[in-house]
């Protein structure tokens, strides 16, 4: 733990200091110093500009994004007691997006009445609606008597992705060209619209989730028994379900509406810890939300700096390493299972 959170820590010093701009590591730790009232050297005015206006905030909406997509992955997967649920796999973040198109492209006309009274609010509240439904629409047709089908837990996930994908097509047909240009970039994911106003409203959604998740640690460890002998040590399973269910909604919806699809963070995380740190959630879902958000600052450092001065879409770079990793641990199960 100690060692995620050095690497946490490096790994958001480098993600200020490097870009078109360089910026010494000096200047980083003043200006941060200065922000937090501590006597400060000098520092360049640009310098100081393009870390507390443009880096800082999409480091830390960074860092708020891949904890709560890594910790959304660990719970739902210690809830469906298998390693291959992941929020862009079983049609969460597909679900999220659908309801987040749906308020960019309609809310100046269908849906006027609902952003005029959300406000703000209203894109990060619709993806959390929308991947709230899905999940809970997924994890029924995955249950039954008290066990978790993975097969059917994958098909339904690529059946909910498919019709999800497809509204959003259509939404996106219907889009004019404006929404169309915000809709292509944000379909892909992109931390490039980061503002303190943003970082604030996705800040109130994932909090809770990123908190209230670890204090049901100990919950997950008895569903991974199974239903039945959860209940048996005094667990009320039906009520933690819809909690744990509710709470991962939350943190993908808020991360969707914010940064746009960024899949295989909630897959490739937890896995790679529970290798490291065993399964007991109480350890994993911190540490998840450590390593979570230190892989996402290093895929976006990585977007910001591979082809300058253009922008990479971080959703390329974590497909290009979750989609082997996915192939890799099914093989895995499938041998498992044979």
């Amino acid at each position: 733990m100690l060692a995620l959170v050095s690497l946490v820590l490096i790994v958001a010093l480098l993600s200020i200091a490097i870009g078109p701009v360089t910026i010494p590591p000096a200047d980083v730790l003043r200006a941060l110093g200065g922000l937090a009232g501590l006597p400060a050297g000098e520092i360049a005015p640009q310098h100081e500009a393009v870390i507390l206006s443009i880096r800082l905030p999409r480091t830390v909406l960074g860092l708020l994004v891949g904890a709560g997509l890594a910790v959304a992955g660990a719970a739902m997967q210690g809830l469906f007691r298998n390693p291959l649920a992941d929020p862009s796999l079983i049609g969460v973040s597909a679900g999220a997006a659908l309801a987040a198109v749906s308020v960019i492209v309609l809310g100046a006309s269908g849906l006027a009445g609902v952003t005029a009274f959300l406000g703000p609010f209203s894109l990060p509240i619709a993806a959390f609606a929308g991947g709230l439904v899905t999940t809970l629409l997924v994890y029924r047709l995955a249950s039954s008597e008290g066990r978790t089908s993975v097969t059917t837990l994958l098909l339904a996930g690529i059946a909910i992705n498919a019709l999800c994908g497809a509204g959003t097509g259509l939404l996106t047909y219907l889009a004019d060209d404006q929404q169309l240009r915000t809709l292509t970039f944000w379909s892909m994911g992109s931390l490039g619209g980061a503002t303190w106003p943003a970082v604030g409203s996705a800040a109130l959604m994932i909090a809770l989730p990123l908190l209230a998740l670890p204090l049901l640690a100990r919950t997950l460890n008895a569903l991974l028994l199974g239903e039945a002998e959860a209940g048996h040590l005094g667990i009320a399973v039906q009520q933690m379900q819809r909690i744990i269910v509710a709470l991962a909604a939350l943190a993908v919806g808020a991360a969707v509406a914010v940064s746009g699809i960024i899949g295989f963070v909630g897959l490739v995380v937890p896995h790679l810890l529970r290798l490291a740190l065993g399964p007991d959630h109480g350890f994993l879902l911190p540490g998840s939300a450590l390593l979570g958000g230190a892989l996402l600052l290093l895929a976006d450092l990585l977007a910001r700096t591979l082809v300058t001065p253009a922008e990479l879409p971080i959703g390329i770079l974590t497909a290009l390493l979750g989609g082997p990793f996915f192939l890799a641990l099914l093989l895995r199960w499938r041998r498992t299972a044979l």
